[in-house]
C-alpha cells in the first residue's frame, strides 16, 4: 500500500510495506510502538536496517533516506544502520505535518488549508511561530488571544481551535505531555455572536431578481442566481450544478456537493424548469449548467459581487433565509421547510425513524414558492 501521514499514526499492529518506496515498510508494533525498517539487498544478500521511530521520524525523511540506501546498495556499497532523531520543531515547522493529516479529511477544492495558514501567519506566527512546541505557554497563547476575543470573536475561536490542533499533534510526538490550549477554554468563553447573512423580505425578492434580468452580468451569473433562489439551495451547489443531475423534474444534488455529506432531491418548479431551459442556450457542451466565461464553475464571489453592485441590499445566502420566512408564514410543516432547505435532523432517534425525504410536499411547496416569486 502507499502509505500517508495518517496511516502512520491509526493502523493496527502488523507490517506494511510502502508500496514503491525501495522496500520502505512501517513496522507497528502497538498503539504506541511504530518504527521504521528497509528490507534491501546489499552485496547479494537481504538484509532489514532500522531507520527510527515512527513517532520521531517523518513519513517523508523515512522515504529519503530508504531512497538514498537503496542508491548505495545498487552501486555495490553498504548502507550503514541510521537511527534518526528528530528535533523539536517550531510552531511554525508543526504546522505542515498536521496539515498533511488535516488534508486528508477536507474536501476537494476546500479553501480550510488556506484559511489556516492565512490566520496563523497574521496572528499566531509573529509573536509564537518560531517557538517550539514545547515550550509554548497558556500565558504567551492568551496573549494572541485576549486582544481578539473582543473584537473578533469567531476568529479568535478558530485560531485557537487550530493551535490546539498542533498542540495534540505535539503530545502525539511525545514533544509535550499537556495542551496549553485548554486552560484559556474557561476564560475566553461565551456565546459567539452570529453575524446573520443579509436578507431581503420575501415581498421584496420578485423585484431583486428582475433586477438581475435587467442587468449586464454574464448570463450564467443571472440564471444562476435566480436558479439558487427558486430552489432555495446553498450558493456552492447552484454553481456546481450540473446536467448529468437532473432528471426529469429533479435535481439530485450529490453528498460529495452538499455540506451536510446527505444526497439532496430538489423538486423543479416551473420556474426553475425554465431557467434550467434557457441555461441550455449558453452551455457550450460542458456539463456545467451555469459555467463560467471559462467554461469553468462560477467563482463564490462571482453572484455576491452582481448583488453588491445592484445594491440589493442581500447576500445571496440570504434568498434562503427569504424563503425560509415565507414558508413558515404559509403554513407548511416545520419538517418540510427543513428538508426544503437541506438540513438534516440533529436527534439520531428522529433521524432513524424519519426515512422519508417528503419529496411530495416539497413538489407543492416549490411550485407555490415559483408562482409567489412571479405572480
Amino acid at each position: 500500500m502507499k502509505l500517508t501521514v495518517k496511516d502512520v499514526f491509526t493502523l493496527p499492529p502488523g507490517k506494511y510495506v510502502d508500496h514503491g518506496r525501495a522496500g520502505l515498510i512501517l513496522w507497528v508494533k502497538s498503539a504506541t510502538a511504530r518504527s521504521w525498517v528497509q528490507q534491501i539487498h546489499v552485496q547479494g544478500k537481504r538484509r532489514t536496517i532500522g531507520l527510527g521511530s515512527a513517532n520521531m521520524v517523518p513519513l517523508r525523511t523515512a522515504r529519503e533516506i530508504a531512497h538514498g540506501n537503496q542508491v548505495i546498495a545498487r552501486s555495490g556499497g553498504d548502507p550503514k544502520p541510521k537511527i534518526v532523531v528528530q528535533e523539536i520543531p517550531t510552531l511554525h515547522e508543526a504546522l505542515e505535518p498536521v496539515l498533511d493529516i488535516q488534508r486528508e479529511q477536507w474536501k476537494p477544492g476546500s479553501k480550510s488549508e488556506a484559511q489556516w495558514r492565512s490566520t496563523l501567519k497574521e496572528y499566531v506566527f509573529p509573536s509564537l511561530g518560531d517557538r517550539l512546541v514545547s515550550e509554548i505557554t497558556t500565558p504567551q497563547i492568551m496573549a494572541v488571544l485576549e486582544p481578539l476575543w473582543g473584537k473578533k470573536r469567531e476568529t479568535a475561536s478558530r485560531i485557537r481551535q487550530r493551535i490546539s490542533v498542533i498542540m495534540q499533534w505535539a503530545i502525539t510526538q511525545g514533544h509535550r505531555s499537556d495542551n496549553p490550549v485548554e486552560a484559556t477554554k474557561a476564560v475566553l468563553k461565551g456565546a459567539k455572536k452570529r453575524n446573520h447573512q443579509k436578507s431581503l423580505h420575501h415581498d421584496k425578492i420578485a423585484a431583486a431578481l428582475s433586477k438581475v434580468r435587467k442587468s449586464s452580468a454574464f448570463i450564467s451569473t443571472k440564471l444562476c442566481a435566480e436558479f439558487l433562489t427558486l430552489t432555495a439551495t446553498r450558493s456552492g451547489e447552484a454553481r456546481g450544478a450540473r446536467w448529468s443531475e437532473v432528471q426529469g423534474k429533479v435535481w439530485t444534488i450529490p453528498a460529495s456537493r452538499t455540506k451536510t455529506n446527505h444526497e439532496l432531491r430538489i423538486p423543479l418548479s416551473k420556474g426553475a424548469l425554465k431557467v434550467l431551459q434557457e441555461a441550455g442556450k449558453f452551455t457550450s457542451g460542458s456539463d456545467l449548467i451555469f459555467p463560467s466565461p471559462m467554461n469553468k464553475t462560477l467563482s463564490d464571489s462571482t453572484i455576491s459581487k452582481l448583488f453588491r453592485e445592484l445594491k440589493l441590499g442581500c447576500v445571496p445566502h440570504g434568498m434562503r433565509s427569504s424563503f425560509r420566512v415565507w414558508s413558515t408564514e404559509t403554513d407548511y410543516e416545520h419538517q418540510v421547510c427543513e428538508f426544503a432547505l437541506g438540513h438534516v435532523e440533529n436527534n439520531e432517534a428522529v433521524r432513524a425513524y424519519q426515512r422519508s425525504d417528503l419529496f411530495k410536499k416539497r413538489v407543492a411547496l416549490m411550485q407555490d414558492w415559483s408562482d409567489y416569486l412571479n405572480s
